[in-house]
């Protein structure tokens, strides 16, 4: 909709973890140095942590496509409330390992037949598990276990648990010291500052073909990274949004004063920078993602306005 206008081949802020669109700032880049380095000298248990929405799910996939360029067996859980026995039916088929037996044992027998022959082979495998914060201490520990296979010198399956800092509390509990005591490697995301604010918003232009002028005015950047406080999936929204006003106001560059309307419909000027973390157990929904939900409806009336008030236009033209 917005993309001749704005001259981009394609929308720059989708807040689908794109791996090409991973900007790599300095933590970042510690991050994914981090996991590359983890599995390539099989260090067993690797662990990633950052806030909701600083883009761990995007390293992940960055981190995934490397290890396919590597020819590294992998197997991705990204839905951890699952069974012991759904997780191992999961891992299985994603590994591609067959096995007609549901029984634990007989998968945990296959399994290491598996990494032996690959081992021997001089392959890898890496098995990693995203939201990890909403598995139970006894996935937790289940996965545990399977670092116990091994040979007398390395370990045979690389794990990457990556989650909220809710995992960290999590692994702090005594039942769970054991694994605790198994992770070699701690990677983290973090939120960014005004200049990487800043080249975040320019790369993912770029990446979606601006190539002619400013898209975003310097001082609406400021606003974008005042509102988000660094935090790159709210850095998407609010841009994104910013675009489709303007776009309805026929406006460029975006102004700070669009991406101020747009943070005041998402009521994102009353939410509390420093709100307290909700524990685990709580389901109600974050603040933030119930003000977007409630703007969304203001945004397409604008849309489907500005659409309508076009069409004279269209019909005007020869």
């Amino acid at each position: 909709m917005y993309k001749k206008f704005f001259g981009l081949r394609e929308n720059p802020f989708n807040v689908n973890p794109d791996p090409r669109y991973l900007y790599l700032t300095q933590s970042a880049q510690e991050a994914l140095a981090c996991l590359t380095y983890g599995v390539d000298t099989r260090k067993g248990f690797i662990l990633l942590t950052g806030e909701v929405g600083t883009g761990k799910t995007t390293l992940l996939n960055r981190l995934l496509d490397w290890l396919h360029e590597q020819r590294v067996a992998t197997a991705f859980v990204f839905n951890p409330r699952l069974s012991v026995t759904q997780f191992f039916d999961f891992m299985m088929a994603d590994f591609g390992i067959p096995c007609e037996s549901h029984l634990k044992s007989q998968m945990l027998l296959r399994l290491n037949q598996w990494l032996l022959d690959r081992y021997q082979a001089g392959e890898r495998a890496v098995l990693i598990v995203d939201e990890a914060q909403n598995l139970s201490p006894q996935m937790l520990e289940e996965i545990r276990l399977l670092t116990n296979l091994e040979t007398s010198t390395e370990k045979l399956l690389q794990i990457v648990l990556a989650g909220q800092p809710e995992l960290e509390h999590k692994l702090n509990q005594p039942q769970l010291r054991q694994l605790r005591q198994r992770i070699t490697l701690w990677a983290k995301t973090r939120p960014l500052t005004l200049e990487e604010t800043r080249g975040y918003i320019h790369e993912r232009l770029n990446i979606a073909g601006s190539s002619d002028g400013e898209v975003f005015g310097q001082s609406a950047i400021e606003v974008v990274h005042r509102y988000a406080r660094g935090i790159p999936r709210v850095t998407n929204l609010l841009c994104e949004h910013a675009l489709i006003s303007a776009f309805v106001d026929q406006t460029r560059p975006v102004s700070a004063s669009i991406v101020e309307e747009v943070a005041h419909d998402f009521t994102l000027n009353e939410i509390e920078p420093t709100a307290p973390p909700q524990p685990p157990a709580v389901l109600e929904q974050p603040p933030l993602v119930e003000s977007l939900l409630q703007a969304l409806n203001t945004l397409v009336n604008r849309i489907n306005q500005a659409e309508r008030n076009l069409e004279p236009e269209r019909d005007r033209k020869p």
